[in-house]
């Protein structure tokens, strides 16, 4: 099996930030890209104070912190992966910009190394067909906080490899991570079943049925989930639910995965949850 040492993180993001946090935390060296010039300098920093609130609430020693950093190095280019074991893409949900990435990664990356997507949607055997090594493509998808959340999602397309299947679960096994395995199905597992629910809590809104806060209070208290749906299409972000949508409806053909025009509306707005300060509900 693939001994991996050296961890590529294509996307500085909240995604991205957060597995190649959970990767230098786990001893593995990390190299971190973002194509947008600073983001990942940025990115390394952001995880820097994040570790060093953690050290003030006695939750992390000084050591483990500094560790940690010390095996995060932010990539100026692509070229930076020239020796690195696995590269996981954590860029934004488009499968243009994913395609190209995993063409450059094909280029740039050793023969030994995998090909991961953290995508939440898209399938995995077209990203696959970017490259000269179909059989080391796989899906990684990490549940978001990644530094909190224990679920990867792994998927298999159609030209993986039992070889690349073991080297990842083996992976997610070292990032102390609980793994599922999906078919390359729109959605996966967990998407193919949140996405229809908190669509349905969109719907809710826009049909006047309750406000957000009654609706989300409902879900947490009447279901016993940890945040409401709202809530959590605002840590997603609005435009990147609205896109995993859009693929299940387009893909799948069912009309129960159309996305709300409410949805659609604030994505317009640019009202896209915490990261703009507003989403269902508003963010200081």
């Amino acid at each position: 099996m693939l001994n991996i040492k050296i961890v590529g993180v294509v996307g500085a993001g909240q995604m991205g930030r957060g597995i190649a946090q959970v990767a230098a935390a786990s001893g593995f060296d990390v190299r971190l890209f973002d194509a947008v010039d600073g983001a990942a300098a940025r990115g390394r920093q952001t995880i820097a104070d994040g570790l060093a609130k953690l050290v003030s609430k006695g939750k992390l020693t000084e050591a483990q912190a500094s560790e940690t950093i010390a095996r995060l190095h932010v990539a100026q280019t692509l070229d930076a992966f020239a020796d690195v074991d696995v590269a996981i893409e954590a860029a934004t949900e488009n499968f243009g910009i994913k395609q190209a990435i995993f063409a450059n990664l094909d280029r740039v990356c050793p023969p030994h190394a995998l090909l991961a997507s953290n995508t939440s949607s898209i399938s995995i055997t077209s990203l696959s067909a970017a490259t000269q090594r179909p059989s080391q493509v796989i899906g990684m998808h990490f549940m978001n906080p990644v530094p909190l959340m224990k679920l990867v999602e792994v998927i298999r397309g159609l030209p993986t490899s039992e070889e690349t299947y073991a080297a990842v679960i083996a992976l997610a096994a070292s990032l102390e991570k609980t793994t599922v395995t999906s078919r390359d199905i729109p959605g996966f597992i967990v998407n193919r079943i949140l996405m229809p629910m908190v669509n349905e809590a969109c719907f809710a809104l826009y049909e006047g049925i309750a406000t957000a806060e009654d609706i989300d209070r409902g879900c947490v208290l009447g279901l016993n989930h940890p945040m409401g749906p709202l809530a959590l299409v605002d840590l997603i972000g609005l435009d990147t639910t609205l896109f995993i949508l859009e693929v299940l409806h387009r893909e799948l053909g069912d009309d129960k995965y159309r996305p709300c025009p409410l949805l659609r509306q604030y994505v317009a707005a640019g009202w896209l949850g915490r990261k703009t300060g507003r989403g269902f509900f508003t963010y200081a």
